[in-house]
């Protein structure tokens, strides 16, 4: 992340994260990433939008940061699982007046009939509300994918490309060169 961040990428923290449904079908959508320690990855959306809800029904999502300009991506799998309501709290409090009224305005993943309906939405939330603070939505919240696998990609030459995978076995982590 330190070498993306230097490098000057338009949006290093831009991520892939992808989930499964009921069905067993796979979707894919970009997010950002707000945070990331010892303990996982952290991203923040509607509680019910359609990601929430396949997290929901099957926690193992991957994670993918696609920093083309590098010739890199890291691939993370691994279970998500939701934040405290004291971490979604101290992070909603931090994020900019409109952000705050955009998580209030939006129904993440509805059906809408047209852009116009959104800006509404938008600006009858802003009445709403008007100077007050705004409140953590109760359909807001986060999560943190524990990482058990990585794989970091390096583009190469004549397309030997460098791969490496890092998997959790027990509590010990084993590294294995893969094959491009």
């Amino acid at each position: 992340m330190e070498q993306a961040i230097d490098d000057d990428i338009v949006d290093p923290t831009a991520m892939s994260v992808a989930t499964v449904n009921s069905d067993g079908k796979p979707w894919q959508r970009m997010v950002l990433l707000k945070g990331f320690d010892e303990l996982g990855f952290v991203f923040y959306t509607n509680t019910e939008s359609r990601k929430a809800n396949e997290i929901a029904q099957n926690l193992n999502v991957s994670l993918l940061f696609p920093w083309l300009s590098m010739d890199r991506q890291v691939i993370v799998a691994g279970c998500a699982e939701l934040l405290a309501e004291a971490e979604v709290q101290e992070y909603f409090t931090s994020r900019p007046k409109q952000s705050k009224l955009a998580a209030w305005a939006s129904k993440q993943s509805t059906t809408i009939n047209s852009r116009e309906q959104l800006d509404a939405s938008f600006e009858n939330t802003k009445q709403r509300f008007g100077s007050e603070d705004i409140p953590l939505p109760p359909f807001w919240g986060g999560f943190r994918v524990v990482p058990e696998e990585f794989e970091f990609w390096q583009g190469g030459k004549s397309r030997l490309h460098d791969r490496f995978s890092f998997k959790k076995e027990a509590k010990e982590w084993t590294i294995a060169r893969l094959s491009p």
